[in-house]
């Protein structure tokens, strides 16, 4: 069977950090910007660690 490519898309959007945990960006940050409050949109600008339950899944398409 042959190796498994890499999800390119998922991929762009998450980096992998020293000790091998999933960085992303918050959603929720463009769209509809002017309702949030500054203290919402402020949070949203810091990215986060993917959830445990969705990094096994993402670790798998990002190894390839």
């Amino acid at each position: 069977m042959p190796k498994m490519k890499t999800k390119r898309a998922l991929a762009k959007r998450v980096k992998v950090t020293g000790s091998g945990q999933l960085k992303r960006k918050s959603a929720y940050t463009s769209h509809l910007a002017p309702h949030k409050t500054t203290k919402q949109k402020r949070h949203l600008r810091k990215a986060s660690l993917v959830s445990k339950s969705d990094y096994k899944r993402e670790k798998i398409l990002i190894q390839g």
